[in-house]
């Protein structure tokens, strides 16, 4: 038998049942190996020599695989097709290699998990592509060498900074830029004038005014209400007459199917779904056999598929949707190596109500299975029409537009989303004859103001950066979790805003690293990388020339003081920190004590603030985005009253407005405060509102059942109620003032009956039990604080949004137990018996004491490597 190794066990288990009884299949769950988190895995000095190992979990699979090699004379290769899955390959020959010395190895690959597609696979095996495999170890080596260099000279030069990365920086750097724009952005007042007019048949239509005058009008012609009312009066003094009607026949031609980032950008439009769990969703149904590698640049589809389209359009529709020769699509990948078939279903006539799925699965198959057949189908049919009414002299003329679609063609199973600033289609209009008189009926002036550009979402984020060539596909997903999980960007109503620490990050790399986020740069480099893949050139040359500049640029920052960097920074966010005031005041004067000028400062804890120049005499203080002349900053010391001879008074400080009690001196260095809760205004505080935050926790009386005190408070993760170790949210901070002891009772027990309670006895019980662990153990879907999780021994896995806990199989949790384990570092495996643990104690103390001697031995060593300790989290997610 021949042993096929593949990433995943749900892959493993349905390539297993194609292959049948003369295969052993198993998994690698992922790279087996990777570069050690420390300084030296990659070494400039010896021809960039890079050092690989093992990881702790991947030693079983590793020994898996050479268990069954034992009895095998063959190994398969059978990873996913693409630069990443030749990697996974290449690590395993690598990592195998002294069992290998006189068995078969051959690498198979195929972009659909079905029957045909891996029969066909094995029938055509070739050995590892070293130029995909010299591509990854270009990509890895450069996103080494950027983040274990680059990292330190951030915490180093400006406390709060986390990471930086090749490409992520460079995307960090497009969402500050676009925020920067919207708050240089000045409204642009204008006016239009529509006019509801009426044909000799009662039928009615709108028209916008576009002469006046005789002179066509632009859209700041009408800038004030004056303008407006002028050609108001003007239309309704005349009397108007149709003067052209125009109508065209138009096609509308369908989309293309899906490849990687369009079908991120789509999830994203039609349900929010960020990059991360598109992936995550697409990958179940690739490994299920349901579609086609959804990591893939291109949009070229098989001939049987494109014929298996037609015939079920055909089915479906009818002849007259399905068009006259098959619709071709131009790849635009830029190195056809790395360009696969486009993400489709495996088999064209299975439609989403034929499966059942998880709910992000079902939405995800349904929007490829429709895309998909649409992208085959007739051009829809519309006619649109162009209406033209002035008056006799000339003087006043307007316009109506419209359409009506007279075959509706691919619109019948599928539209795509829009992005921000495209604009709908006109309405329908009716009969209209040219000739003929228009009745005026409402003339209506109406008011505008331009926009500012839209923050990014992740649609158009990911649409942007395929634009300019930065990153890959497959990168994109890792790469917008990261600059969230840095704190670098949140997420708010699906828009992507910057963090503070965010823009400081990019005016620091933008300004001692400028080249290096510089969107040209960054997409050149790609290129490079491209051309590795294709075998074109040697990676060393792009690492040397890359490193070369690199290392110059990182030895000019060597001598940089923190005081220098902060106030190159405070000149270059100048007008984000400090705006222009109304008044025409220096807007770097402190709104407080007038006598000092506001200055960039760092915290003890990181991140930055601005503060007044004279402190400790004056301690004002505010955080970056609230501009000194805003609202809160004019509210900044505000007296709201006095309770028990102190002063209650509204401050703003670095992390936002908060109440304040009394003043801080010898006696009490730190007066009671709380911060005001999210959708309470500034504005809005008065002496009584004060007061009920600074008594926060509220006690709400004694339980009935054991007489224990019940609060109410606002923490951390918002308001809730508590009653001895157990907390429960509540929906509403105003809540928090109100609430009385029944409904505090059922809050509490309604999370009791989720198994929710922190030090509760009423154990959680599980949802469902989904099956025997293949490493032993069960595995169970329980109900969680933050939501339902598939727990395996001590690893508990998150089930992605929207999955339905009922709808989960074995085969889904077994990857997201994996992942887990990997990041989390866990020995998953349950321990089967209490007294095996009891028995090796001694032994585990005795190992303890030899590896605290050897800790203790090599301290200084360790003591010297510390601060680059975490720094591969800033760049194992580029590429």
């Amino acid at each position: 038998m021949a042993v096929v190794v593949v990433e995943s066990p749900a892959k493993a288990k349905t390539i297993n049942k194609y292959l049948g009884s003369d295969y052993t299949v198993l998994a690698s769950f992922g790279h087996v190996r990777d570069l050690p988190p420390k300084d030296g895995s990659v070494d400039p000095d010896a021809d960039f020599e890079m050092k690989w190992e093992v990881a702790a979990d991947s030693k079983k699979h590793i020994k898996a695989i050479t268990d069954a090699l034992a009895n095998d004379d063959e190994l398969i290769l059978a990873t996913d097709p693409d630069r990443e899955g030749e990697a996974i390959s290449w690590h395993l020959q690598q990592a195998l290699a002294s069992k290998l010395k006189k068995k078969k190895v051959s690498r198979v690959t195929f972009n659909a998990i079905t029957k045909s597609a891996i029969t066909e696979a094995m029938k055509a095996p070739r050995e590892v592509d070293q130029a995909l495999v010299d591509a990854y170890l270009a990509r890895r080596a450069l996103d080494y060498l950027v983040g274990f260099n680059l990292s330190p000279v951030l915490w180093r030069k400006l406390p709060g900074a986390k990471s930086a990365g090749r490409v992520q920086s460079v995307c960090l750097r497009l969402i500050v830029e676009r925020e920067m724009e919207i708050e240089a952005f000045r409204a642009r007042e204008y006016w239009t004038v529509t006019a509801e007019l009426t044909t000799p048949r009662g039928q009615t239509f709108t028209a916008r005014l576009t002469v006046l005058g005789g002179k066509k009008l632009d859209k700041f012609d009408l800038t004030t209400a004056t303008d407006a009312e002028l050609a108001v009066q003007a239309v309704t003094s005349r009397d108007l007459t149709v003067k052209s009607v125009e109508a065209k026949p138009a096609t509308r031609n369908p989309y293309p199917p899906f490849m990687t980032s369009t079908l991120q950008q789509e999830a994203s439009r039609k349900f929010g779904m960020g990059a991360k769990a598109c992936m995550s969703a697409a990958q179940r149904l690739y490994e299920a056999g349901h579609i086609t590698y959804m990591r893939t640049d291109g949009i070229d589809m098989a001939p049987e598929a494109v014929m298996a389209a037609r015939d079920e359009i055909k089915r479906r529709f009818g002849d007259k949707y399905v068009p006259s020769s098959p619709r071709m699509y131009k790849n635009k990948a830029k190195n056809a190596q790395e360009a696969h078939e486009c993400i489709r279903p495996t088999d064209m006539s299975q439609s989403p109500d034929k499966l059942k799925l998880a709910d992000d699965q079902w939405k995800l198959y349904d929007l490829i299975w429709k895309r998909t057949l649409a992208s085959q189908m007739s051009a829809a049919v519309m006619e649109r029409t162009t209406v033209d009414v002035g008056s006799k002299d000339n003087e006043v003329e307007l316009r109506a537009t419209g359409q009506v679609v007279t075959f509706d063609g691919f619109l019948k199973i599928y539209d795509q989303g829009r992005d921000d600033d495209e604009g709908e289609d006109g309405a329908r209009l009716p009969q209209i004859m040219q000739g003929e008189p228009a009745k005026k009926g409402a003339i209506t002036p109406e008011q505008h103001f331009t926009q500012p550009p839209p923050r990014y979402t992740e649609a158009t984020l990911v649409k942007r950066m395929e634009e300019l060539g930065i990153g890959r596909p497959s990168t994109y997903a890792s790469i917008l979790t990261t600059i969230v999980d840095r704190g670098y960007v949140r997420k708010d109503k699906n828009r992507l805003i910057p963090e503070d620490t965010g823009r400081l990050v990019t005016a620091f790399l933008s300004n001692y690293f400028r080249r290096y986020v510089e969107y040209d740069f960054t997409a050149d480099l790609e290129t490079e990388l491209d051309d590795i893949s294709a075998g074109d050139r040697p990676y060393r040359d792009v690492l040397a020339r890359f490193w070369r500049d690199f290392s110059a640029a990182l030895a000019e920052t060597a001598d940089l003081r923190i005081g220098e960097v902060l106030s190159k920074i405070d000149e270059v966010l100048g007008p984000h920190l400090y705006p222009a005031r109304a008044d025409g005041s220096d807007p770097r004067s402190c709104p407080v004590c007038s006598a000092g000028r506001l200055h960039l400062k760092t915290a003890r804890s990181g991140g930055a603030f601005i503060g007044c120049g004279n402190y400790p005499d004056c301690r004002y203080t505010r955080p970056l985005s609230a501009p000194a002349d805003g609202e809160a900053g004019v509210l900044d010391g505000k007296v709201l009253g006095e309770d028990e001879g102190a002063q209650i008074t509204l401050r703003v400080g670095r992390f936002g407005p908060y109440v304040q009690k009394g003043e801080a001196g010898e006696e009490v260095p730190k007066p009671p405060r709380a911060s005001l809760p999210k959708g309470w205004s500034p504005e809005s505080i008065d002496l009584e509102r004060a007061l009920q935050l600074l008594n926060l926790p509220r006690p709400i009386g004694n339980h009935p059942e054991d007489g224990a005190l019940v609060e109410a408070g606002i923490g951390r993760f918002g308001p809730y109620v508590k009653h001895n170790s157990t907390y429960a949210n509540l929906p509403d901070v105003e809540e928090v003032f109100t609430i009385g002891m029944n409904r505090a009772v059922e809050v509490l027990a309604q999370k009791l009956a989720r198994g929710g309670a922190r030090g509760s006895a009423a154990a959680a019980q599980p949802l469902k039990d989904l099956g025997e662990h293949p490493e032993g153990g069960v595995v169970q879907v329980m109900p969680g604080r933050y939501g339902p999780y598939v727990k395996w021994g001590k690893v508990n896995a998150t089930l992605p949004k929207g999955t339905e806990p009922e709808a989960m199989t074995l085969e889904e949790a077994l990857p997201l137990l994996e992942a887990k384990a990997s990041k989390g570092g866990k020995k998953a495996a349950p321990k089967k018996a209490a007294k095996p643990a009891a028995e090796k104690k001694p032994a585990a103390k005795k190992a303890a004491t030899k590896t605290a001697t050897k800790t203790a031995a090599k301290k200084p060593a360790a003591k010297k490597a510390a601060p680059k300790k975490a720094a591969p989290e800033a760049d194992v997610v580029e590429d």
